[in-house]
This record gives C-alpha cells, sequence and structure tokens, in this order.
C-alpha cells in the first residue's frame, strides 16, 4: 500500500524537492519513526525515476540521498549510541539505517565506501571510549554496516578490512553484544561478497578463529569461538573449500566445547559435531581427503566405513546429550552406550576414532553437578577393559594424570556402596588399586616413571582431603614393585607430605604417610639416589604418627635398606669428588656422625640453636642402622651401638669438663641425645635390648651431661635466643632423670635455690635482657622440677625446698610494675629489656620479637605449673586457710585466661580445679564468671583440634568437678543453670564435632559410679548428685547425631584405618582418642549395667530415667511421620533398647505403673525395628509379671482407628504365647480367651492384620493341640472355626502374593529362629536385631567396642548362647520382590534428540511474507505486534494449543514449519477453530535464520525462552512492542546456530527440582506476560489521557 500512494504522490508532484525538504527533519531534532519511515519509502519510490529521468534530475536526487546520509543518517546515529531507553533504540537504529541503505543505493559506490569507513572505527570501541559525535555504538555501527554492505560488492579490499575489523573486535566486544554484532556482520559480509571471494573470506574467518583459540585455550576464548563457528556452520559446512573437517585446530576447538562448563556452550559444539557429521554422509567423500603432514587427525571419515562411522556419531550423540540432564535415572539407560562407542574405537583402532572423544565423555561426566553421575563416571573409567592396552592407555595417560586426578579429589566418591559395613574398604578405592596396577602395567616402559611423577607432582600441587589422599596413596602402595622413580620422585613424595597433610585428622594423615613409604620402597631405583637422599626422606615421616622402631612399615624400610645396601648412588665425600666404590650404611652412619659432630670454632658471636632437624635424621639414620646390623648373624647390639656412638660418646665425656668446647658442639650432641632418648621408645618388647645398650651408653656420660647443664641452667643463659637452649637442657635433664638413678642429689636443690635466689631479686623499671632471660628460665627449671616430683621422679626429699616457693608466690610483689594482680606475685609478668629496640628488625616484627613474646607466655604459663602442683600438694596452703585468698587467686585465675595464649592454659585449669570447688557457696558470681569464661575460651577452640581437646578435658575437670555435681539449685542456682546451660551447649556441639559429649558423659559416670572402692555413705553422697543432672545420662541412652554425609565418611575411613591393625603402623603409634559417635551411649550401658538394683539410689535413678525416656518416645511419636533411618526413628529405637536392658532391674510394681504407656506406645505407628523392640518388652514383662496378663487382653478392645494397624503389635505377641502361657495361671482358659481375639481379628478387612491374626491363630492353636484332650473337649465348640481358618490359609498357596506374604511372615526371624528369653543379651539387643530390622549400620554397635570398655555385662550377658540369630540374613516380610532384569528392562529404549538439518524439507515453498489469512481479514480480527514462532515443534497437540493461546491473546500471527499440521485431528482437538481466526506462516526450519534476521532489520526484537549464563527473568524483562517470541523445540530446544540471532534470552522463574517446562506451557506464559504489559501500558496511557 505505501508504494502506491508513494507512487500517486510523484505522478502528482513533480517537485521533489519540496518533498524532500517536508520529509525530512530538523537537524537537531529527534525524528518519530514514522517520519524516517516515511522518507524511506519516498526515496525508494525515486528508485525508478532516477533510471526514466535524465542526468540533471538525476545527479540532482543523488545529491539530496548524499546529504540525507551525511546531514541527517549519520548525526542521528551518533545521537541513537547514547540513548538508553531500549525500546526507542532500536525501533529508530531500524529505521535510520535502512534509511541509510536505500540512499547508499541511489548513490555513487564511492559514497557508501566512505561511509562505511566512517562508521568502521566504532567496532574497535574500547571499554574507556564512550559513543559520540566521532564514534558510534558498536551495536549501532555493526547495524549499520551491515545495511550498507549490499552497495560494497565490488570493493573487495574494503570487504576483507571490514572482516579484519570484525574478526579483532570478537576478542573485545562485552559478552552481552557479541552475538548482536560480529553475528549479524560476519553473515552480512558472507551474504554479500561475490563467488570469488567467498571462499578467502570462509578461510581467513576459519583461520583466524581457530588460531586465536590455539593460542589462547581458554574458556571464554572457546565459548566465543564456538559462538562464531555455529553462525557460519552453513557456509563452512558447505561442499566448497575450506572444510574445516580437515583443521585439526577446529576439532580442538569442539573437544574444547564439549567439556565446557557452559551450556550453551556445549550445545553450539555438539552441534557443531553433529552438522560435520550429517555433511559427511551426506557428501559421501573420505575425509580428509590425503593424509596429512604427520598431524594428528581427531575426525576421520571414510565413504567404505560409513554406515559403522553413523551409527558410532549417533551414539556419542545421544550420550554426550543424555549428559545435560544431570539425572542419574535418565543417564545410567546411556551408560551401556559408552561401552560400545569403547569397543568400537578399540576394534577399528585410531585410524577411524581418536580416543580423545572418549575423553569428552568422561571429563563431561566429572563435571557434572550430580555427584552420583560423577561417580558412575569415576567407575566407569575404573572398569574400562580398553585401557590395559598400550596404545590406549598411553593415550589416556594424560587425561589420568590430569582430569582424572582431579576429579578423585572429591571426597565424596569414597563413600561406601551398597551392601559393605562399616570397616570395609570402599568400592571405589578397591577399583582405583586394580586399574593403577592394570593401567601402569600396560604403559610403555619408557613411559612409567614420567607419568607416575606427573601423578605424584598432582598430588602435591594443591590441598587434597584426607580421605581421598588416603586412597590414592594406597593405591600407588599397591603397585608391583618397579625402579621408576628417580630423586626428583622422593622430592615430589616429600612435597606431598609438606604441604597437604598438616591440617588432616592425625589417623587419616598416619595412614598416608605409611601408604606413601611403601609407595617409595616399591618404585625407588636405587641407583639414582643416595644414601643420604633416603635418610633426608626418611626424615619427613614423623615417628609418632608413621615410622616408629618397633613396627611392622620399620622392619619393612630396614629389610629395603638391607637388601639394597651397596647399590645406592655415591655421594662424594673429599673435597676432590672421589668415592668408594660400594657404601655400606654403617660406614654411612659413622660418615654423618662425625660430619655432624664436627664443627667450626666459636666466633663469639651470639649464636641460635642448630636445626633440630638434622639431629633428628641423624638419630633415626642410628636406629635403623642399629636395627639392620642386629639381624646380621653374629652381631650384638651393644658393639654395633658402641661402634657407631664413639665420637658422641666421647664428646658428651668431654662437655661437662671442657668449658671451652664450642657450643654449637655441646648443643648438637644434646639434640642428638634428646632425640635417640625420645625415639628408643618402640612399641615392641624385643627392642627392650637395643634400648637397654642405648641407655647404657649415653647414661655413662650422665654426670658429664649434668655438670654442663647445671653449669647452663645457673647463670650462663643471658640472651633471648638461650630460651631454646634452656628448653633443651631441661628435657634432656627430665630424660635422664626419668630413666637413671645416676642424677647427683645435689643436683636439683642446687637448681631450686639458684632459680629462687633469682626469683627473688629485685627488678629495675627497665631490666637488661639478661636479667629478664634468667628469670625466664629459673621458672621453667622450677616449673620441670614439679613436674619430675609429681611423676615421683626425683625424691620426696627435694619438695621441703620448694616451700619457699610457694611463699615467693603470695608474697608482694618487689617490683609493682611486673604484677597487677591483687594476690602476690600470681601473674607476674616479664619486662621488655629497655634494649627492647635491638630485638626487633624493620617494622618491628623480627625473629627476636617473637621469641620475647613467647618467652613471656611461657614464664606466666610456668607460675601456674608451679602454683597448680603446689596448691594439690600443700596441705596447710595459704588458699585452704583464707578464703579471701581463694577469691584473689580464682580472680587472677580469669586474668590468666585472658593474657595466655589458648594453647598455654592447662595449668590454669589444673590450679582452677583446686581453687573452684571451696569458693562455690562463698562467691557464686565469681566462680559463675571463671566458668564461663573458660567455657568461651574452650567452645572458640573447636575449629584448632590440637588445642581444642586437651582444654575440653581440662575444662570438664573443673566445671563438673564432683563438688559442682553434688550443688543443690537452692546452694548455687546461678551455678547449676550455667552448668546445665553448658551441658546443653556441649550436647549441642556434639551434633557437629563427634567426641565432644564423650568427654563429658565418661566423666560424669566415673565421678557418679568410681571404679575405685568407697565408702557406702560416701559413693550414695556423690551418686544422689546424678539425679539434678538426668538429662546428661538420658542423653547418652539416645545419643547419635546423623551426620552430615561428609562426616560419617570420615569416621567409616577411619573405622577401615582402624581395623587394618598392626598391618598400618599408625594404629601402632598413635594413641586411640576414640571420638566414635557410639561411645557416649555405650559408656552409658556400661554406667547402667553398673547399677544395682537393690540399691534404693540406683533403683530411684533407673525408675526416673525410664520415664523420662518415654516422655521422650511419646514425644517423638507426635510427629507426622517418621522415615526410615532418621534420627526421629534412631532416637525412638534407643528408648526401647534401653528399656529392654534395663527390664530385670525394675520392680514389679513400677513397671505396672508404666504399663499403660508401653501398650499406647505399641498402638502408635513405628518403624519395624521398633516394633520389635516393643513387642519384645511386652513379651518379657508378661513372662516375669504375669498378673498383668489381664492388662495386656484389655488392649485387645481398645480403638486405634488412626492406625489400623497397631493390633499387629499385640497379635505379634500372641505369635510367642507358648513362653508366656507355663507363667499364667489357669492356662486353659487363657488359651481360649487367645483363641477368641485371634479368630476375630482373623475376619479384619485390612490384609496385614489378618495375616498377624492368622499366625497368632496357628500357633495358639498348636498349643491346645499339645495340651492333649482336656483342653480341646473345653475348646471343641471353636475346633470347626479354627480349622476352617487354618485350611483356608494353607489355600493362600494358589494365589500368588497372598502364598508369598504368608511363606515370608512364617519364616520372619521374630516369629522364627527368635526366642525372646533365650536370646535375651546386649549382642541380641544393640547389634543383632538393629542388622536384622533394616536400620542402617552405623546405628550397630559390634561386641568388640563394647568389650574394649572393659565393662562386664551380666544382666543381660554381653553374648548370645547360640549364634543361630546371627547367622540370620535382614530383611523383612513385607518386602517388595525387585527383579534387576525387569529393571534394566524399563531403560531399553532411550530418548533420542532430533536434528532438524536432516528433516525432509524439498518440495516446500518458501515465504517470507507477514500477510494474514484471507479468513481471518474478513472477520475483522485486531491483532497486536507479538509474532510467535513455532516452526521447531513437531507435535501437533502443542501446537494445537499454542494457537488457541495465541489467538485468544491477538497475537499478530503464528508460523508453523507446515501448514498441514492444521489438518492433524490432535491439532485440532486442541486447537479448538482458532486457526480459523489467527494468521498462520509457513518458514521451514532450514529457513528460520534468514526469516529472523529479515525480522531483526524490520524492528523486531528477536526473544528466545532459554537457560543461558546471560538470561533474563521473566519477572523482569520488559517486552518491546515489535517482539518476535521464537520457541525451541520440545526436546532440542532453540538449536546452537539461532541462538546468537536471539536479541535477548527470558527464563521462568522456577522454584522446583524438574528443569523444564512444556513449550506450550512456556509459550503461554510469556505471551500472557507480553499481553499484561501492553494491557497495563494502554490502561496508563488512557488515564494520562482522560486525566
Amino acid at each position: 500500500m505505501n508504494s502506491i500512494l508513494i507512487n500517486a504522490i510523484l505522478s502528482t508532484s513533480p517537485h521533489y524537492d519540496r518533498l524532500f525538504d517536508s520529509l525530512c527533519w530538523p537537524v537537531d531534532v529527534w525524528p518519530e519513526t514514522e517520519r524516517v519511515e516515511a522518507l524511506t519509502a519516498f526515496i525508494e519510490g525515486l528508485e525508478h525515476i532516477i533510471v526514466q529521468s535524465e542526468t540533471t534530475k538525476t545527479q540532482c536526487i543523488q545529491d539530496k540521498t548524499k546529504s540525507i546520509i551525511w546531514t541527517r543518517c549519520l548525526p542521528h546515529l551518533s545521537r541513537i549510541s547514547t540513548e538508553t531507553d531500549c525500546v526507542r533504540f532500536r525501533e529508530s537504529t531500524a529505521a535510520v539505517c535502512r534509511l541509510a541503505a536505500i540512499c547508499a543505493r541511489l548513490c555513487d559506490p564511492v559514497e557508501a565506501g566512505r561511509f562505511a569507513l566512517v562508521i568502521l572505527p566504532s567496532l574497535r570501541l574500547s571499554k574507556e571510549d564512550r559513543p559520540g559525535v566521532e564514534k558510534l555504538s558498536v551495536e549501532v555501527a555493526s547495524e549499520a554496516l551491515a545495511v550498507i554492505l549490499p552497495c560494497l560488492r565490488g570493493d573487495e579490499q574494503l570487504m576483507l578490512s571490514i572482516l579484519s575489523c570484525v574478526l579483532s573486535s570478537i576478542r573485545t566486544i562485552p559478552d552481552g553484544l557479541l552475538s548482536r554484532v560480529t553475528v549479524r556482520l560476519l553473515l552480512a559480509v558472507l551474504g554479500n561478497c561475490n563467488d570469488a571471494m567467498h571462499g578467502s573470506i570462509l578461510n581467513k574467518t576459519l583461520s583466524e578463529l581457530c588460531t586465536w583459540h590455539a593460542s589462547e585455550r581458554t574458556p571464554p576464548v572457546t565459548e566465543r569461538t564456538l559462538l562464531c563457528l555455529t553462525s557460519l556452520s552453513d557456509h563452512l559446512l558447505a561442499p566448497t573449500e575450506p572444510d574445516p573437517r580437515s583443521c585439526l585446530r577446529f576439532w580442538c576447538v569442539v573437544q574444547d566445547g564439549l567439556i565446557h562448563r557452559d551450556s550453551v556452550s556445549r550445545k553450539r559444539a555438539l552441534y557443531l559435531l553433529k552438522r560435520c557429521v550429517a555433511s559427511s554422509q551426506d557428501q559421501g567423500v573420505d575425509c580428509p581427503s590425503q593424509q596429512g603432514n604427520g598431524d594428528e587427525i581427531l575426525f576421520k571419515w571414510t565413504a567404505k566405513s560409513s554406515a559403522m562411522l553413523r551409527e558410532f556419531w549417533e551414539d556419542y550423540v545421544l550420550v554426550m546429550e543424555t549428559l545435560e540432564e544431570n539425572q542419574v535415572h535418565v543417564v545410567r539407560p546411556v551408560l551401556n552406550r559408552i561401552d560400545s562407542l569403547i569397543q568400537t574405537t578399540a576394534n577399528e583402532g585410531e585410524d577411524l576414532f581418536h580416543p580423545s572423544w572418549l575423553l569428552c565423555v568422561y571429563q563431561r561426566m566429572f563435571h557434572s553437578e550430580n555427584k552420583t553421575l560423577m561417580r558412575a563416571g569415576v567407575c566407569h573409567l575404573l572398569e574400562l577393559k580398553v585401557l590395559q592396552q598400550p596404545s590406549f592407555a598411553s593415550a589416556f595417560s594424560q587425561f589420568v594424570v590430569g582430569p582424572f586426578m582431579d576429579v578423585l579429589s572429591e571426597m565424596s566418591l569414597f563413600c561406601r556402596a551398597g551392601g559393605q559395613r562399616v570397616g570395609d574398604c570402599p568400592e571405589l578405592a578397591v577399583k582405583l588399586q586394580i586399574f593403577l596396577q592394570n593401567f601402569f602395567s600396560s604403559l610403555p616402559k619408557d613411559d612409567r616413571g614420567r607419568v607416575l611423577l606427573q601423578m605424584i607432582q598432582q598430588l602435591g600441587s594443591k590441598h587434597w582431603c584426607a580421605v581421598p589422599l588416603l586412597f590414592i596413596s594406597q593405591a600407588l602402595s599397591k603397585l608391583a614393585p618397579n625402579p621408576i622413580l628417580a630423586v626428583d620422585g622422593l622430592t615430589a613424595l616429600r612435597e606431598v607430605l609438606r604441604c597437604t597433610m598438616i591440617t588432616h585428622q592425625v589417623l587419616l594423615r598416619g595412614a598416608a604417610q605409611c601408604f606413601l613409604l611403601k609407595s617409595a620402597l616399591c618404585l625407588i631405583n636405587v641407583s639414582t639416589v643416595t644414601l643420604d637422599d633416603i635418610f633426608t626422606f626418611l626424615g619427613n615421616f614423623r615417628a609418632d604418627e608413621s615410622l616408629c622402631g618397633g613396627t611392622a612399615l620399620w622392619d619393612e624400610v630396614c629389610v629395603w635398606l638391607s637388601s639394597n645396601e651397596g647399590h645406592f648412588k655415591i655421594m662424594p665425600r673429599d673435597g676432590d669428588g672421589t668415592a668408594s666404590s660400594k657404601e655400606t650404611i654403617k660406614a654411612y652412619v659413622q660418615f654423618k656422625i662425625h660430619q655432624f659432630l664436627s664443627v667450626p670454632a666459636c666466633t663469639g658471636q651470639t649464636q641460635r640453636l642448630p636445626d633440630p632437624k638434622e639431629a633428628d635424621k641423624l638419630a633415626r639414620s642410628i636406629l635403623l642402622c642399629t636395627d639392620i646390623e642386629r639381624k646380621h648373624p653374629g652381631a650384638k647390639i651393644g658393639d654395633t651401638l658402641q661402634a657407631l656412638l664413639s665420637p658422641l660418646v666421647d664428646t658428651l665425656n668431654r662437655v661437662g669438663p671442657n668449658i671451652y668446647m664450642a657450643l654449637k658442639k655441646s648443643d648438637k650432641s644434646l639434640q642428638l641425645v634428646l632425640r635417640l632418648l625420645q625415639l628408643r621408645e618402640t612399641p615392641k618388647a624385643h627392642l627392650d635390648e637395643m634400648a637397654a645398650a642405648l641407655e647404657g651408653l649415653i647414661f655413662q656420660c650422665a654426670d658429664s651431661i649434668q655438670e654442663f647443664i647445671m653449669r647452663r641452667l645457673c647463670g650462663e643463659l643471658l640472651e633471648l635466643c638461650d630460651m631454646e637452649r634452656a628448653e633443651l637442657y631441661l628435657c634432656v635433664l627430665k630424660q635422664l632423670s626419668m630413666h637413671t638413678s645416676t642424677i647427683q642429689p645435689s643436683c636439683f636443690p642446687r637448681l631450686i635455690k639458684y632459680s629462687l635466689s633469682i626469683l627473688q631479686e629485685p627488678t629495675q623499671q627497665s631490666p637488661s635482657v639478661a636479667s629478664q632471660v634468667a628469670q625466664a628460665v629459673a621458672m621453667a627449671s622450677l616449673a620441670m622440677v614439679c613436674r619430675l616430683i609429681e611423676k615421683q621422679a626425683i625424691g620426696p626429699d627435694t619438695f621441703s625446698l620448694l616451700k619457699q616457693l610457694n611463699e615467693h608466690f603470695y608474697k608482694p610483689a618487689l617490683s609493682p610494675w611486673r604484677s597487677h594482680s591483687a594476690l602476690g606475685r600470681f601473674n607476674e609478668r616479664l619486662l621488655k629489656p629497655h634494649t627492647a629496640d635491638s630485638l626487633s628488625n624493620e617494622g618491628g616484627k623480627g625473629p627476636l620479637l617473637q621469641d620475647w613474646g613467647r618467652t613471656a607466655a611461657h614464664f606466666m604459663r610456668d607460675q601456674w605449673v608451679c602454683l597448680s602442683f603446689l596448691t594439690r600438694t600443700l596441705r596447710d596452703s595459704e588458699l585452704l586457710r583464707n578464703t579471701k585468698t581463694a577469691v584473689a587467686a580464682l580472680r587472677c585465675c580469669v586474668d590468666a585466661l585472658a593474657l595466655l595464649p589458648s594453647d598455654l592454659v592447662l595449668p590454669v585449669f589444673a590450679f582452677m580445679e583446686t581453687v573452684l570447688p571451696q569458693l562455690v557457696t562463698k562467691d557464686e558470681a565469681l566462680c559463675v564468671e571463671a566458668v564461663s569464661r573458660t567455657w568461651e575460651l574452650v567452645h572458640g577452640l573447636s575449629n584448632n583440634a590440637h588445642d581444642f581437646w586437651p582444654a575440653l578435658k581440662g575444662f570438664i575437670s573443673v566445671a563438673f568437678h564432683q563438688t559442682l555435681l553434688l550443688l543443690r539449685n537452692s546452694q548455687a542456682p546461678v551455678l547449676t543453670a550455667t552448668m546445665k546451660q553448658i551441658a546443653a551447649e556441649i550436647m549441642e556441639l556434639s551434633e557437629s564435632k563427634n567426641g565432644v559429649f564423650s568427654v563429658l558423659l565418661q566423666h560424669c559416670c566415673h565421678t557418679w559410679l568410681p571404679a575405685s572402692e568407697r565408702s557406702s555413705d560416701q559413693e550414695n553422697g556423690i551418686f544422689s548428685s546424678v539425679f539434678d543432672h538426668i538429662n546428661i545420662v538420658a542423653e547418652g541412652c539416645i545419643y547419635g547425631p546423623v551426620f552430615r554425609r561428609d562426616q560419617r565418611l570420615v569416621q567409616d575411613v577411619q573405622a577401615y584405618v582402624e581395623q587394618l591393625g598392626v598391618a598400618c603402623a599408625t594404629n601402632t603409634v598413635v594413641a586411640s582418642d576414640n571420638r566414635d559417635d557410639q561411645l557416649p551411649r555405650m559408656c552409658t550401658l556400661a554406667f547402667l549395667s553398673r547399677l544395682d538394683a537393690s540399691n534404693g539410689l540406683h533403683e530411684k535413678l533407673m525408675e526416673q530415667l525410664a520415664v523420662t525416656l518415654l516422655e521422650k518416645d511419646k514425644n517423638v511419636s507426635k510427629s507426622l511421620r517418621i522415615s526410615s533411618n532418621s534420627l526421629h526413628h534412631r532416637v525412638k529405637n534407643r528408648v526401647w533398647q534401653t528399656l529392654l536392658m534395663m527390664l530385670p532391674k525394675l520392680k514389679e510394681e513400677f513397671v505396672a505403673s508404666i504399663l499403660s504407656s508401653i501398650f499406647e506406645a505399641g498402638f502408635c505407628s513405628n518403624q519395624a525395628s521398633v516394633k520389635y523392640l516393643i513387642e519384645w518388652t511386652m513379651i518379657l514383662i508378661l513372662v516375669r509379671y504375669p498378673q498383668q496378663i489381664g492388662d495386656f487382653w484389655a488392649c485387645f478392645n481398645m480403638h486405634h482407628e488412626g492406625t489400623k494397624t497397631g493390633i499387629c503389635t499385640f497379635l505379634a505377641v500372641l505369635v510367642h504365647f507358648e513362653i508366656i502361657l507355663p507363667t499364667l495361671n489357669n492356662p486353659d482358659m487363657h488359651l481360649a480367651k487367645a483363641l477368641d481375639i485371634t479368630l476375630q481379628w482373623c475376619f479384619h478387612h485390612n490384609f496385614s492384620v489378618r495375616l498377624y491374626a492368622l499366625l497368632a491363630l496357628k500357633r495358639v492353636w498348636h498349643l491346645v493341640e499339645v495340651r492333649g484332650e482336656g483342653t480341646l473337649d473345653g475348646l471343641r465348640g471353636l475346633s470347626t472355626v479354627v480349622k476352617a481358618c487354618l485350611h483356608q490359609t494353607e489355600a493362600l498357596k494358589n494365589t500368588g502374593n497372598s502364598n508369598k506374604n504368608w511363606t515370608r511372615i512364617q519364616q520372619h526371624f521374630f516369629f522364627g529362629a527368635f526366642h525372646p528369653i533365650r536370646d535375651y543379651s546386649i549382642e541380641t539387643i544393640f547389634y543383632t536385631f538393629p542388622s536384622l530390622s533394616g536400620l542402617a549400620d552405623d546405628e550397630w554397635i559390634p561386641l568388640w567396642k563394647l568389650e574394649k570398655l572393659s565393662c562386664v555385662f551380666q544382666t543381660p550377658p554381653l553374648r548370645n548362647p547360640t549364634p543361630d540369630l546371627s547367622r540370620l540374613q535382614p530383611g523383612d516380610w513385607i518386602q517388595q520382590d525387585k527383579n534387576e532384569e525387569d529393571k534394566e528392562e524399563r531403560w531399553a529404549e532411550v530418548q533420542k534428540k532430533i536434528t532438524p538439518w536432516c528433516l525432509d524439507i524439498q518440495g516446500q515453498d518458501l515465504d517470507l511474507q507477514l500477510v494474514p489469512q484471507q479468513r481471518a481479514a474478513r472477520l475483522g480480527k485486531q491483532h497486536g505486534a507479538l509474532l510467535v514462532v513455532a516452526s521447531l515443534i513437531d507435535k501437533p497437540t502443542n501446537l494445537g494449543g499454542l494457537c488457541r493461546t495465541c489467538e485468544i491473546f491477538g497475537s499478530s500471527a503464528l508460523v508453523l514449519d507446515n501448514l498441514r499440521h492444521i489438518t492433524d485431528k490432535h491439532f485440532q482437538s486442541l486447537s479448538v477453530s482458532s486457526e480459523l481466526w489467527l494468521p498462520l506462516l509457513e518458514v521451514k526450519p532450514s529457513e528460520l535464520a534468514e526469516f529472523l534476521q529479515m525480522k531483526k532489520s524490520d524492528g523486531y526484537c528477536i526473544v528466545g525462552v532459554e537457560q543461558t549464563s546471560n538470561s533474563q527473568s521473566l519477572q523482569d524483562y520488559q517486552f518491546p512492542e515489535k517482539t518476535l517470541l521464537l520457541l525451541g523445540n520440545e526436546r532440542e530446544g532453540i538449536p546452537a546456530n539461532l541462538l546468537q540471532l536471539l536479541d535477548v534470552c527470558v527464563e521462568i522463574p522456577q522454584q522446583g527440582v524438574i528443569r523444564s517446562l512444556n513449550v506450550h506451557v512456556s509459550a503461554a506464559l510469556l505471551i500472557w506476560e507480553y499481553t499484561r504489559q501492553r494491557l497495563v501500558s494502554t490502561s496508563s496511557q488512557d488515564k494520562s489521557t482522560h486525566g
């Protein structure tokens, strides 16, 4: 219509100038879009006039159009570049660009080139530049260039310049603009170049993109390269040059895209792969056409193998598409396709299928968000048999040491598999061991060492969790012995030990050390390493965690050293580099001892203490050498040590008398002595001979050592660095005192007197370094003496001298500036010397200043060591005599907690443990403050395992001292409330940190019921405090939080390490600190088992505890739903386990009082394990107290319809009536009662109730028959009915599932092998029953754990008398049949996505004109501007519903791939004739790209429904009026080649688990949101118009 109107105007008005002027707009005004479109239509109408007119008129029109380009279009484009309104920006840009294109078409081509050159620099707009007059925005510039390109067809140079500019801009353009700018221009360049240039442009584009990716192989570069390649796929994969399939770099881009973290990039890569495969199949020629120059070929196609190749790539695409689902039940069915891919690759070799494609599959699984899917991928790779082929092993080697090692760092992979028990090696760890053995044996010999080294280096390259590191180390230790590692392998292993195992749990860290050392022994090539390398490496293994004398690992190292002696690389010793041809270990050690003790003469300068690591290495070398020599025939340990240590003994004998000996030599000799004495303590008895020989050599020098140490301690240590020496000397003196009686009697008295004299000297306000160091050494010496007296290593006669020390602490300080304490010299501090400036280097944080802080803290710590010892030891202490003194002392304790570092507060706790009980009733507020401050400090250490556990034990000894436990609420209400609050916080902390509650519970149980003998009155007095803290005992009965998976996994792995026993040296050398979450329950059980029913207090406790537990069970039962193995289920189970255990100790009167609660619990909806325990409890009650049978019969008359199967509990008791009957009076009457009851329930409508009743009837009737004729005569009236019921029951064998259930319930353990009286034991209650009734195995308490407690269980006994019950398999009679074959058949068919370019589109006409159908126009329907494109949807039902939705909300048109859909009955059933009212358009899927480009030029905003990294939420997005909504396919979504054509992606906010909506539902939501926004906009305009 516009063209007709323009032609009419032009034919009637020859004044074109006036029309130009009237349609143009002022330069500085923003024109309306309609004005720009009118001018465009006018100039377009002039085009045919120019052809027919004379040259003058033509030139005039061309001049006008040139003027419009430079004076109207270009300035207006600059203004548009700064516009922020998206709708106005898009509409104006489209309109002005169309105008510029029409003008350029009428002008000389040179003018179009000038216009392009002006715009071109705008594509290089940096982030700092702002669009304006000189530069347009990137988006505006790209659109302007795209429309002007048709006018530049003849200018090849300019076209290439534009291409170069576009390719360079790909690297810098922001992500949000990349697809809209570069793709638009690339397609425009290709669409407007001539045939001669087409190939060169494609070739240049492909080359530059792939080269950029190869040089910067990063995820962002891969993402951008894939976007461009996908948009050009129609051109690149046409049967012309260039062919990307022959380009190695192209396939590298595709493979990187397949494993990209971004889902859209993966989709684009898979799209390119599918297009290449389809193109190869269509062309039917070999690719590459000829063998290259040795380059690797990732993709190959041959015509003769076309069918096999097609099948392979279809399966491959299916696998990769399915992996996008991230849901195991969807992915699992296609895992067998991976096997077929692998088999095909193995059969055909690398000639057709490169193994790297398989690696993409595994890496995609490793990157999955679903941990189960990740685990499935790892397990699949571990079971890959093809890796046993050398070629595949080599191809996979870098993948194994790279991505595969990365995924193994995920701790959750090593969880126990189904069917495994606690303590078993995880299934994946077992597979890993087998995999590495096969993998390394399959590698070529020359590659094994390199690959293994890379794997170990990967272990040391980052921080690993303890669990993966442990099992990888174990797998390495299982490799076949093979000398493939050199000295760099030792370095890599040492790096693993040094960097990655600092914070791991001690047990797991020690086990990993053991496995790594075993790996080194198997894999080190001894000819490439020296003995010094080996012993330096061994120094990294801690003696208190792994490598300790007397362990199996120690023996293994000795055997390895001995067997390889003489084969190690020789290390030159002399200055000329000469060395012997063969070196023994003994000669090496002797040389190292001489070298160690050879020190240069003293220079007179202050020297720090030598590094103790050298002494540790040498001491371990000496002990290893001695152990090796001991195994030689005729060798004597004493002679060997004498030969080795003679230089050391000589030095030690001279260290005392020779005052001129070099200090460094003396210190090094004492360091070696100390380390030898520490390492000699081994867990094996046969090494006592070595220890005795070592002590004999060292202790013969005791006098000389003592003389030297006393000389040094008494006045020679005056420098700050001497504090380390003081610590060394005191440790050596302590070792000598603990293990020899040769210490001179005057030694310690002399040390005490000297130290006291130093402490009593007045200190100046600005003291010297020497005086302060002397003070610190004196206090450290006294603290050491106190510890030795406490351990009885020093005679009691020395103790009398320490009374002066006690007086020293309580006397007022001579130097008030050193102590601000209200009590004597408590918390006395060292003063920073007046030369303190010299203590620090630049910045004030030098090593000497750090030493000073540590020295000052240790000085105060040592004070409290002495104070705690004196307070416990002196009976006439000032604290015991004077309350004010005790209050002041406790106040000093509180102050010390704030002054001392957290790792030095234990002596303060020990002092508080003595003084706090004295003040609980005299100064409650101070006691509360002390306890609260102490708990805050301990709680703050919960993330510091090294300091937390000792601090926790010390705190509990203080806060829960027996004196405090005995407090009544009336005596100290605030303090008792504080204790209860802290106990609750400890229980809460134990939920996340197992082992915490165990410390509290063990302390309390030992306090209430100690193992030591006491008088009866004293014992009962202490025991009575349990009633104020019964919540602790009750919590202990039901304790056992459900830990997170990672916590449970660590516990399982620790149990596995413990099960290894002595085979793992860690179990021998690491002190077991039991933090098992079952320990609190076991301690409580042991405590309850020791209670005496004849003791009134014990009886009262058990009764109160039973009532408390029943109340807990009642509260838990109120939960709406209790799932299996949930915390509620476990709590109920633990409640009834405890009640069942205590039952024999409860008196009949009390049992009668709680019987109604027990029966009420039976009616609740209980899990099977709880139900069996309740039934067992009822049986035992009726056996022990038969007079309660009346209450039991009454339960059958109660109505509990809320739990219709609750009556089954009572019927189950009747199944065991044969045990109850002998204890009853008048058994015949009760038999009749039982028969009467069971017969009634045999006719119940519920199948389970009938089944229980029939089983009870069968058992009870059997009792009647056994009792003989007399009983039968009395019941003859019921005989016919009973026999009929039982006969009917036997007939169930012909009724399918009924027969199965009847058979199972009779064979069930509770009604078969189980005997309630015979099997009453701790084993049955806490291990057998849980294992047979479906409880998780972490709820079972094995007997070996209980036996570790050294507690005698009598009632009930610990073990079952017969093993029959423990031999049964777990299971319940109601379990469903599981047929694995049926399960697999369900997944025989899997979803396969379509390939749109492979659809049959021949014979379909192209129609790109959006013209409504005549029938819709005749009806006068008014439509909006929303265009819905559904060409990718293929289901008629979805299309029919979509048509109906579009018609209702007034869409302008609906685009389909084929108009024949409207005749489909499924379409019509949902469209309900809406197709008659709605304009429909047909656009084939293959034509969508061109259609979308055309609509974008018309000003439409292309919106897609897709989840991408840049997608916008539907609730936030504002739809432009001219919107084209592109809908994706039901399965594939929007194809990758169309994604980059979208202006915006909109996603629908989701809150559920399912990932996507039906396409019709998604479309309906967007169509309604578009309509709602238009309605709101119209309403607002109406209000403003009429307002």
